[in-house]
């Protein structure tokens, strides 16, 4: 019962370290680098030292990136398609582009998110009551 009231005490704030996850910052502190590289999470939080090794993302940022990115351009085909009538070579090509840049952008915006909610709500090893 003391666990519960312990976990209870020291609350997280889910929105921050979702904020601070998505601007690829550590959910803890939110100044140091989460990634080492494009995907790569830290160990730990060069700043406050942080144990981020924990995290299982996993597929989850992937899925959200489709997710998102697939809403985002099929409006934006059937909107440029019903008011512009591009050709058909143009269109692919300037939604190809889009795509894959939107992509690129969100994926790891999206995997720092999901480290973020996995370190508020002591997911995966995070459940230390340090902060």
């Amino acid at each position: 019962m003391t666990d519960i009231a312990d976990n209870n005490a020291t609350q997280r704030d889910g929105k921050l370290s979702m904020l601070r996850g998505f601007r690829r910052r550590c959910p803890s502190c939110g100044e140091g680098n989460m990634f080492t590289g494009y995907l790569k999470v830290s160990d730990s939080c060069p700043a406050c030292r942080e144990e981020l090794h924990h995290h299982r993302a996993d597929d989850g940022p992937a899925y959200l990136t489709i997710l998102i990115v697939g809403h985002i351009l099929g409006f934006a085909m059937h909107f440029a398609f019903v008011w512009f009538r591009p050709e058909p070579l143009v269109m692919a090509t300037v939604f190809t582009v889009g795509c894959v840049g939107l992509s690129l952008y969100l994926l790891p915006r999206l995997k720092g998110m999901i480290v973020g909610i996995q370190w508020a709500k002591r997911m995966h090893g995070f459940d230390n009551v340090t902060g």
